[in-house]
């Protein structure tokens, strides 16, 4: 209770004096506005239950996207990290490469992917998947080239190949890193969904997003919002229960996300 109470109270209180600002005109008045383009949290709280069903079925298309690009990420941006980790030559080339690749903003680029890859799945997995590779990896190797320098050395006195040593030493020490890398993607890989549906796509919360706002529904749109924000935060909760469950043995402050 002392670690939730005060961001609910919080959060409690800011819907309160959203709800009056609302219901008052206040931000219509205060941005030169239509009141109904400024939904009130109980609106929000209608359009989640009278379009339940219609934000389901779009929250399942785009819960899908999401776990299929984040898995992908993952994998490739494991392998990545021990590749660039066990060769410094691969490292020093393509390091560099990797932070040059945030410059880039992935929403800029989603059209493009989407004339190559199509209208189908395709173009929305590689935005998520871009989103979501930089993190992983990166905190990957940071975490395989943070293991104390003595453990291989120990290893390799028990005639321990290079492989055990990856696996018995260098993965396991870097796993409180991965999952700090796991829990920023899972947050943003939500956002990498919806720029793929927004760059193309008939189904998924992004679309609905859209829509929404052409047919001037806000309510509608919030209620998208609050559906992605519940998914992000799902996933991060999942990721955190795993940490829990896989990297208790590790030192606390290293499992600080």
């Amino acid at each position: 209770m002392r670690r939730w109470l005060p961001p609910l109270a919080v959060l409690v209180a800011l819907i309160g004096i959203w709800e009056l600002a609302a219901r008052w005109d206040l931000i219509a008045d205060a941005l030169s506005i239509e009141p109904f383009l400024v939904p009130a949290p109980s609106d929000v709280a209608d359009s989640l239950w009278n379009d339940r069903g219609l934000l389901a079925e779009n929250a399942w298309v785009t819960v899908q996207e999401v776990l299929l690009g984040f898995a992908i990420a993952l994998v490739v941006g494991v392998a990545f990290a021990i590749l660039l980790h066990r060769s410094d030559t691969l490292r020093r080339a393509f390091y560099p490469l990797l932070m040059a690749s945030q410059t880039v903003p992935v929403i800029a680029i989603s059209p493009i992917l989407v004339v190559w890859l199509g209208f189908g799945i395709g173009p929305k997995l590689a935005i998520i998947a871009l989103v979501c590779f930089f993190p992983i990896t990166v905190n990957m190797l940071d975490g395989l080239r943070s293991v104390d320098p003595e453990l291989p050395r120990m290893m390799r006195t028990l005639d321990a190949s290079r492989t055990q040593i990856l696996r018995r030493v260098e993965i396991p020490s870097a796993l409180p890193y991965l999952f700090s890398g796991a829990k920023i993607a899972a947050v943003i890989s939500v956002i990498g969904a919806v720029f793929g549906e927004w760059s193309g796509a008939d189904e998924g919360l992004g679309h609905l997003i859209l829509v929404a706002q052409g047919q001037v529904q806000t309510a509608r749109v919030f209620a998208a919002v609050v559906v992605l924000s519940a998914l992000a935060i799902a996933l991060f909760g999942v990721l955190a229960l795993l940490e829990r469950r896989y990297g208790w043995w590790l030192p606390r402050r290293a499992r600080v996300a």
